[in-house]
This record gives C-alpha cells, sequence and structure tokens, in this order.
C-alpha cells in the first residue's frame, strides 16, 4: 500500500491497497502527498516541530552546564558559539519587546 489514482492535473483523488484500473503507481505510506490526501500533517513537519522544541532544550541545557561551570561556551567551535550568542540575542531582544508592548497595566485584572 497505497497505489494511487489522479486526476488530469495530476492530484491524488483516490488511495489503494493493491494496483487497480488507473491506480498503478506506488508511493510510499509516508509519503507527503497521501498525508495531505488524508488530511495528515506529513511526517517531516511533524518533526520538523519536535526539532524546534528539542533546540530550545538544547539551548536551556547548555545554558545550565556555562551556569554551573561544567562548560564554557569558548569550549565550543566558533560556528555553535556564534549560533548560540545569536538565538539568546534575538531572544532578548524579542523578550523586551513583548515586555514594553505589554505592561503591567495593560488590561490585566
Amino acid at each position: 500500500m497505497p497505489y494511487v489514482r489522479r486526476n488530469s492535473q495530476g492530484e491524488i483523488t483516490a488511495i489503494y491497497r493493491d494496483p487497480e484500473d488507473g491506480a498503478e503507481e506506488f508511493l510510499p505510506q509516508h509519503s507527503p502527498e497521501i498525508a495531505g490526501f488524508v488530511g495528515q500533517q506529513p511526517e517531516s513537519e511533524l518533526f520538523q516541530g519536535l526539532d524546534i522544541g528539542l533546540i530550545r532544550v538544547l539551548e536551556d541545557l547548555i545554558d545550565v552546564m556555562i551556569q554551573k561551570n561544567l562548560l564554557r561556551l569558548t569550549d565550543l567551535p566558533q560556528p555553535a558559539q556564534e549560533k548560540l550568542l545569536s538565538r539568546k540575542r534575538l531572544r532578548e531582544s524579542l523578550s523586551s519587546q513583548l515586555n514594553f508592548s505589554i505592561g503591567p497595566d495593560d488590561g490585566v485584572i
């Protein structure tokens, strides 16, 4: 599975377990096209969302290790240092913008 039938625009119109007349094209089960046809997110999008969360966990872990003197930023390769510092500056910048635009008296009860 799955074999697909397409319309004249190349869009999937049906999925079959076995080859059928007009549905001889086989696609991998985890194909983004199959996921889209059945209304699911492609696995690549799901992994991308998980990867973004994991990146933040790793950043926090590195910060904790630096604070506890288990790691020095300079122990990391220069490109890694630059990426970590760039992300940290961006987060601090965005955080300060949010704090400025949503003050303590902005409709909070």
